[in-house]
Order: structure tokens, then C-alpha cells, then sequence
């Protein structure tokens, strides 16, 4: 509770009952009043007023990054933060606007306890200070920001930016600054996620296009967000994707190394990473482009933190048993697959049975040591099962008395898994989500589409897809597909210039119902759904459901 990470960003909705009891002092440091939207320029509030003037459209970002380093721990709700005793001070640099290079030089220099346009100092500086924000442009007085704050023996860390680019982003890319990518969740990077040679280190940040852990949700981060739909701010929770969610998983595990070593300083966190001590190894071996030194690995880096600390040799590792692959999809043609599981931890510890829950589904081991470790081969049956899909769990019950699940999945018969969805009308959005331009996906044949807006004119925007089917001038309404970048629950923003942008993809699915769930924050297709523009008789297409 001792340890304080700075969140710079839109400020955090403080009401949240998430942070009662987790929150310091921060400050508001947007000198811009109109970009403020609070009715003036820098002032001693930090909670955040929204960065949209529609309702439902604003992002609350800070909220979402504070939650995930520090949000309240083990009270029946919500979920969990990293640092689950760590002290959040909130400044708020990132309004209607944007935000400047000023006011977030100002922010740092507030958190690291250095003179500052508010004339004051926080009580306690920060340990540790997330910037999950980011741009191009290079400022040398940015850089003299930083360095001074690590000179403060402040530890700094940034997200690398969704971009998919090897292009530097700052304040990522300043010398003394930790540059995070993003993870799915198969441990792969991220589509969105930048890279290159300054990336240090990687961390989940979510891929909300598809559902890997089979949750019914896309494998976003779940964390704090404020639902204003009412016309009053209200909080809920969303899942969000980006490498601005992977930045606090990192914030949140320098404030666990801070706690067990109060003295940890930059140069030692360099020197960490280095020597892959807070990280587990991904492919290529060594440190590389994608994924810096490696995966956080939290347990890991306390365990390094403590041991710097006091000296004492590091405690064993606990039993880790890791399955390989995590997941089995079969799919429609394949019948056997092999499933290999390693203990990647310290202690001995065994396999004491091995069940699944299906009759059309077989685990033999084939090659194991005396623990039960190895190759097991994992065997389908089809025969006399219906047309269908079929998911399934193999259960390895371990010594240390947890058990670790595997999950097949498989289908049965000719199942065309990509269907038609039809004509798929893209509607591109502005702020006050007036249809600015609308066109006609292509359907590129095996499920994918493609589109494109031409000439767009520089402003802010939204992208949304769907079909039609009821001819009724509305797509995403209930039965007709619907889709938006990166979820339709919850719309990004674009920001169009004069460069094209490429990689706007997400996924059209048939709408089964209405309106925001508990975890929805965004906008979404109420009963109307999106009106489309009329498309001239000359243009229309038929087409089959």
C-alpha cells in the first residue's frame, strides 16, 4: 500500500467503487479549456468528465488502465487489480482532443515530485508511471522529462501503439522509457500491436476478433469502465484491446517488485530484463523484435525483486504444468492429434489421473516418464454423432491438488463454416454517428469481405457493418448481421488525415440480441439498428440468407 503508480491519461472516474481506498491526490494538467470539457484549463481534479460530448461515446480510458493496475481486490466484484494494494494517483492529460506534449511533461514531472505548472508536489512521488498514450512525434523536451524522472528513480513504462508498425511511437521509444507490445491470448502478438528494436518487453493486451478461451466473449481485457448512457456516469466494466491495456499489466508488476523492494530502481528493472529474470521466453529465443525480452511473467519478477532485495538465493519455482497446445480444434477432417505436457516450474509434480467428459473423445498416453509427464495422444470418434459442433475437456487432476483442463473441439458432417451473410452494408460513421459515406463490402469468397472508404476528409470516426435483410433502410437489427471496428459493443475511433489506413478488421456475425449487456460500455445497435443510406435500384444485389 506503501507503492503509488501515476496513470497519465483521461484522468479516472473516481467515484468507481473499485478505487474507494485505492486512489492518491492526482491533478488535472489540460491547459486547453476546450479540450478540458470541464470548464477550465489545469486544476487540482482529475476525474474524468468524458472525452466525447454524446453520450455512450466517451472512451474512459484511464478508468480501464487504472483498473487493471490497482483495482479493488477480494470484495465480492468486479475484477481484480495486479497490484492489488498499490495506490493509484490519476492525471488527467487527454480530453475532448487529445492531448499535448506540454501537458503530458507536466504530469510526469508532477508524479516524479519535479517543479511543475501547478506549483505543487504530490505528498509521496510515484514509484512507477503508466503512459498508455502515444504518437509519432519527437519531442526533445519530452525526452528531458523523462530522463529527469528516472533520475528520480521513477520507473516509466509506455505502450509501443496499435499501428502494426516497426515506426517508433513516443513516448514509448524516449531513452529510460519501458516500451511494452500487447499479447492475445494464445501468447502470440497482437495484430494490432507495433514492434521493433526498441520493444522491451510484451504483455496481454487483448484481441477482442476472436474468442480463444471459449468464454463467449471476444479475448479483450476486462477491466473498469463508466457507462454514461443514462446522462450520469454509472460503473461498469468492458473489455478493451490494445497496448494500452498490456502497459498497466506492466505497471501493475513493477509496483509488486516495488512493494518487496522499496529501493528497486530503473537501472536495476534494466538489468532485470536483460538477464530475462521478469520474463518468460518467447519464440525466436533471446531478445527480439516482437516481443522484447519476453512475456511478463509476474511471479517471476517478484521472485527476482525479493531476491535483489535482500540478497537471499531465489526460492524454488512452484509446479507449473503446461499443456501443449493449451487448445485441440479438429475441425471437420482430422482425427487424432498429439498433446504434450511439461512442467516449467521448479518442484516435482506428477499427473495423479487423466478424465474427459465426452464419449467421442479418447486420451492414451503414449510416451510418458514416471511422473505421467509427456506425449499423450488425443483421439476423435465420429461415428454416429449428428451434424453438429462439438466441444469437449480433458481433465489432468495434478499432486499439487489443481487441475488443469485442455479443451477439444470438432464438427460433424459438411458444416460450411463460413457462410453468406449477404450484402453487407459499411456505414462510416462521424462523431454525432451521422452516415458520412456508405459502400458495398466485397465478398472475397471463405468468409472474408473487403471494403473501402475513398476520400475521406480528415475528422473523427467510426466504422460499422451489417446486413439488410428485411429491406427496411436499417442494418444490424435482430436475425441480420452486424459488426463494427473492433466489436460493435464497443466502436473505436478512427482518426482519418491524409494517409490511408489499412487494417481495420473485425468480424460481422448474425445479431441474436438487443442493447448493452453488464459488460457493454459502448454504443450499441439499439431495436432501430444503424439507418443506411437507400441504394439505387441499379445497384441492388439479390442474394440468398
Amino acid at each position: 500500500s506503501d507503492v503509488i503508480v501515476a496513470v497519465v491519461d483521461t484522468g479516472v472516474f473516481l467515484a468507481h467503487p473499485e478505487f474507494s481506498g485505492q486512489l492518491v491526490s492526482g491533478y488535472d494538467f489540460i491547459s486547453d479549456i476546450t479540450n478540458a470539457a470541464d470548464g477550465n484549463g489545469i486544476d487540482a481534479n482529475p476525474d474524468d468528465p468524458g472525452d466525447s460530448a454524446q453520450l455512450n461515446s466517451s472512451s474512459w480510458h484511464g478508468t480501464h488502465v487504472a483498473g487493471t493496475v490497482a483495482a479493488r481486490t477480494d470484495n465480492n466484484s468486479g475484477v481484480a487489480g495486479i497490484a492489488w494494494q498499490a495506490r493509484i494517483m490519476p492525471l488527467r492529460v487527454l480530453g475532448t482532443l487529445g492531448g499535448s506534449n506540454y501537458d503530458i511533461i507536466q504530469a510526469v514531472r508532477y508524479a516524479a515530485g519535479l517543479s511543475n505548472d501547478s506549483g505543487s508536489a504530490p505528498g509521496q512521488i510515484a514509484d512507477i508511471i503508466n503512459l498508455s498514450l502515444g504518437g509519432t512525434g519527437y519531442s526533445p523536451a519530452a525526452q528531458d522529462a523523462c530522463t529527469a524522472v528516472r533520475a528520480a528513480r521513477v520507473i516509466v513504462g509506455s505502450a509501443a501503439g496499435n499501428d502494426k508498425t516497426s515506426v517508433v511511437s513516443y513516448p514509448a521509444a524516449y531513452d529510460g522509457v519501458i516500451w511494452v507490445s500487447a499479447t492475445g491470448f494464445d501468447n502470440t502478438r497482437a495484430p494490432y500491436s507495433n514492434y521493433g528494436s526498441k520493444i522491451d518487453i510484451a504483455a496481454p493486451g487483448g484481441n477482442q476478433s476472436v474468442d480463444l478461451n471459449n468464454d463467449g466473449y471476444g479475448d479483450g481485457v476486462l477491466s473498469t469502465l463508466v457507462d454514461d448512457s443514462s446522462g450520469s456516469r454509472a460503473a461498469t466494466y468492458n473489455f478493451y484491446q490494445g497496448t494500452s491495456m498490456a502497459a498497466p499489466h506492466v505497471a501493475g508488476v513493477f509496483a509488486l517488485m516495488r512493494a518487496v523492494y522499496p529501493g528497486l530502481s530503473p537501472d536495476e528493472v534494466d538489468s532485470l530484463l536483460a538477464a530475462g529474470s521478469i520474463t518468460t521466453d518467447l519464440e525466436p529465443t533471446g531478445r527480439d523484435d516482437i516481443f522484447g525480452y519476453g512475456l511478463l511473467d509476474a511471479l517471476k519478477a517478484v521472485q527476482n525483486a525479493q531476491s535483489l532485495g535482500s540478497g537471499a538465493p531465489l526460492p524454488t519455482l512452484p509446479a507449473r504444468i503446461v499443456a501443449t497446445p493449451n487448445q485441440l480444434p479438429f475441425g471437420s477432417i482430422l482425427t487424432s492429434k498429439p498433446l504434450l505436457l511439461t512442467n516449467e516450474g521448479g518442484e516435482v509434480a506428477s499427473i495423479s489421473n487423466v478424465s474427459d467428459d465426452a464419449d467421442w473423445l479418447e486420451v492414451v498416453a503414449s510416451s510418458i516418464d514416471a511422473n505421467n509427464l509427456g506425449e499423450y495422444q488425443v483421439t476423435i470418434d465420429r461415428t454416429g454423432l449428428s451434424d453438429a459442433y462439438y466441444l469437449g475437456t480433458i481433465s489432468f487432476d495434478l499432486s499439487t491438488g489443481s487441475t488443469l483442463q485442455v479443451q477439444v473441439s470438432m464438427y460433424v458432417g459438411d458444416v460450411d463454416q463460413t457462410g453468406n451473410a449477404g450484402t453487407i452494408y459499411m456505414l462510416l460513421l462521424d462523431e454525432t454517428n451521422e452516415v458520412v459515406d456508405q459502400v458495398s463490402a466485397v465478398d472475397n469468397g471463405n468468409g472474408v469481405y473487403s471494403y473501402s472508404f475513398n476520400s475521406v476528409a480528415a475528422g473523427t470516426y467510426r466504422i460499422v457493418g451489417g446486413s439488410d435483410i428485411d429491406n427496411d433502410i436499417f442494418i444490424c437489427q435482430l436475425g441480420e448481421a452486424c459488426g463494427g471496428y473492433p466489436t460493435i459493443s464497443q466502436l473505436s475511433t478512427i482518426q482519418a488525415s491524409d494517409e490511408d489506413i489499412s487494417g481495420l478488421d473485425f468480424v460481422v456475425d448474425i445479431l441474436a440480441t438487443f442493447g448493452a449487456s453488464n459488460l457493454s460500455a459502448g454504443p450499441v445497435p439499439g431495436p432501430s439498428g444503424y439507418k443506411r443510406r437507400p441504394v439505387p435500384a441499379a445497384d441492388s444485389k439479390q442474394f440468398s440468407p
